[in-house]
């Protein structure tokens, strides 16, 4: 199966790569357990559906994830455009840990992650999270020098704004952003997609199917008492409720529009980047073939003007906001996310 490609950023630093990735947060249990049996069986059906862009971090899972990932990588690693990501401590707990964007850090987690990888380059190294206490400038030179070094052929960051995009690209080429943008996270259209289109910067999507909500079998009762959603304002007691009744509009829309949910949510998402005039790849997490199936219709999805428009306005009636933190992601630190309460650490 080939699977359309897109171009993220531009230049000498343009990455080609599938427009459907895989987030591979889900390997190392963040939404539920996965052996690695399961985990490598569905690694393998991800390959046979064309989708070669994979993304982890060192974080997930302490490290598990980019170890199943390089298990799996052995003899495709030419197949495969890859991504990883540093810059939060590799230490404690999902809602509790530090960012870390210092030069010497970042240099240490590459090699670390390489190992764990099984490979002497990634295609896409990402700052995870800027550091409050580094200038940006700092650690997007670090990034750049792995570059030279061979170690990384491009470069990103995650949940930045857009002043800070900006300053970072003065400093090297961005070749991608990453944010959490859905039907109901959409605070990254004010400033940073925009001015990625402006830049030529690539655009990559994460938690598209609101980390589960806008999805056919999301059943409230069902989360784990380890799972990480807890964290988040969107399924919290007060909130889960109302939001997954909001998510019921959306599953009646999809229906209607003969796709499961989970590919009326990809497809309102290719639409909005069509009219963005923005490059977009989209990394949706799963450990379910039967949802990457359901995932995967909506590259193929034609949403008309009207479904987009009833699509746009359920973002107005979410409780709670996409983060524990507003501090923690681009659209908190740009004012743009005015339900936040009970904040928690980062």
């Amino acid at each position: 199966m080939t699977l359309r490609t897109t171009d993220l950023g531009t230049g000498r630093q343009t990455l080609t790569t599938t427009a459907f990735g895989y987030g591979a947060m889900s390997l190392a249990g963040a939404y539920g357990p996965i052996d690695e049996p399961a985990a490598l069986k569905l690694l393998q059906e991800i390959y046979d559906r064309g989708v070669t862009f994979i993304d982890t971090a060192n974080i997930y899972g302490l490290g598990l994830s980019e170890t199943i990932l390089g298990r799996f990588l052995e003899g495709r690693r030419d197949d495969i455009t890859l991504a990883t990501k540093c810059g939060i401590e590799p230490k404690g707990e999902a809602g509790k840990r530090s960012v870390n964007g210092r030069p010497e850090h970042i240099q240490e987690q590459i090699d670390l992650s390489l190992q764990r990888l099984g490979t002497d380059y990634v295609d896409l190294y990402y700052l995870h999270r800027p550091d409050p206490d580094v200038p940006i400038e700092e650690s997007v030179g670090a990034l750049g020098e792995l570059i030279s070094a061979g170690k990384v052929r491009s470069i990103g960051l995650s949940e930045v704004t857009a002043q800070e995009i900006r300053r970072a690209h003065q400093t090297h080429p961005i070749t991608a952003i990453q944010s959490e943008w859905s039907i109901f996270a959409r605070d990254v259209e004010e400033y940073v997609i925009p001015t990625c289109a402006e830049l030529g910067i690539g655009f990559v999507a994460f938690s598209p199917v609101a980390r589960g909500l806008l999805t056919d079998r999301f059943d409230p009762e069902a989360l784990g008492e380890s799972d990480a959603r807890h964290k988040f304002p969107w399924f919290a007691p007060e909130n889960l409720g109302h939001n997954h009744q909001l998510a019921n509009k959306a599953r009646q829309m999809a229906a209607d529009a003969g796709l499961p949910t989970p590919g009326l949510a990809l497809a309102w998402l290719f639409t909005k980047a069509a009219g963005a005039d923005l490059k977009l790849s989209i990394i949706p997490g799963t450990r379910y073939v039967q949802h990457l199936d359901e995932l995967l219709t909506g590259l193929d999805g034609q949403l008309s003007v009207e479904l987009v428009a009833a699509l746009d306005a359920l973002a107005d009636e979410v409780s709670g906001d996409r983060s524990f933190s507003p501090a923690w992601v681009s659209g908190g630190r740009e004012a743009l996310l005015p339900r936040a309460s009970g904040a928690h650490s980062m």
